[in-house]
């Protein structure tokens, strides 16, 4: 006996992670898994973006040496006299990366009425009067935006310019003390270097940090929503396994010195420790854009 073909779309096994509150007018609110999400969806969903396939190329492996561990507790200090522990520059790179909080509507196909969508991501403030750099899909279709500091302040927020097709937005907060991040080089990079993805997964662990290495260079993927429409591509990113999950998207990549080499975008939903970033040398030229526009 032949079953009746499934109406329902393949899942697809890579997605962009956002932290998604989807509400019905009146109704309870649901939160979007897993994804990297537009705000504009089906029954009160902000899609939830799907990476499609990833191909690219691969920079030649270095491997660093081995350092056995002594076998007396060692405090966490600087290695060598004069520079700072990697707990130092965490502690001054969050200061540097924000919450975004995103208010929507998006249509509803069995009514004429729109539905209320919220969304949460990270960004990374770029300059000390409130340019703050993150992802396209972050702030795509909000009505309001809102961003939270790592020291409490909440700010209201517009957009200022956007790059859709390389999934990059800038936007500025209002008023408050804001601390820029030191952006790095990244074409540097070398595949096993060490990286520290920053971010609030699940819009509630604010400033959240997650360690990998740098496990690729210059990947390409397709990402769509979850029903394969919507379909785009990014190329030259970054490979890691860094942990990146939902509400991580727009965050921080930063490297060993504490300067920012990328802005989280896309995760594996099929596989662990396979995360992608846009190198932050890709976004230098929109935060020139940006910058001379508030200027």
């Amino acid at each position: 006996m032949q079953h009746p073909a499934s109406n329902q779309p393949p899942q697809l096994p890579y997605t962009r992670p956002v932290s998604i509150d989807e509400r019905q007018p009146g109704g309870p609110g649901i939160r979007g898994a897993i994804g990297i999400a537009v705000l504009a969806a089906v029954l009160a969903s902000a899609s939830t973006f799907t990476m499609l396939s990833a191909i690219g190329g691969v920079a030649p492996l270095s491997i660093e040496p081995v350092q056995t561990s002594t076998p007396a507790a060692v405090a966490p200090a600087a290695s060598t006299a004069g520079t700072p522990s990697l707990i130092d520059i965490v502690a001054t790179a969050r200061d540097s990366v924000v919450t975004i909080t995103s208010q929507g509507s998006a249509a509803n196909p069995f009514s004429p009425f729109d539905v209320p969508t919220s969304g949460v991501g990270s960004g990374v403030i770029v300059s000390t009067n409130g340019l703050i750099l993150t992802n396209n899909h972050v702030v795509e279709g909000a009505n309001t935006l809102s961003v939270q500091t790592a020291d409490g302040q909440r700010l209201d927020a517009t957009i200022i310019t956007t790059d859709a097709d390389n999934d990059m937005a800038i936007i500025q907060a209002s008023g408050g003390e804001l601390t820029a991040a030191t952006l790095g080089d990244s074409s540097a990079l070398q595949v096993g270097e060490t990286v520290l993805a920053i971010g609030s997964p699940l819009g509630e662990y604010t400033e959240t940090v997650t360690r990998g290495i740098v496990s690729a260079l210059g990947r390409e993927i397709t990402v769509g929503d979850e029903n394969g429409r919507n379909q785009s591509r990014l190329t030259d990113l970054v490979q890691t396994d860094a942990a990146i999950n939902p509400g991580n998207s727009g965050g921080a990549l930063i490297n060993e010195q504490g300067e920012v080499i990328g802005i989280n975008t896309a995760v594996s939903r099929s596989a662990e420790g396979i995360g992608f970033a846009i190198p932050i040398n890709a976004a230098k030229a929109l935060i020139d854009e940006a910058a001379a526009t508030v200027a």
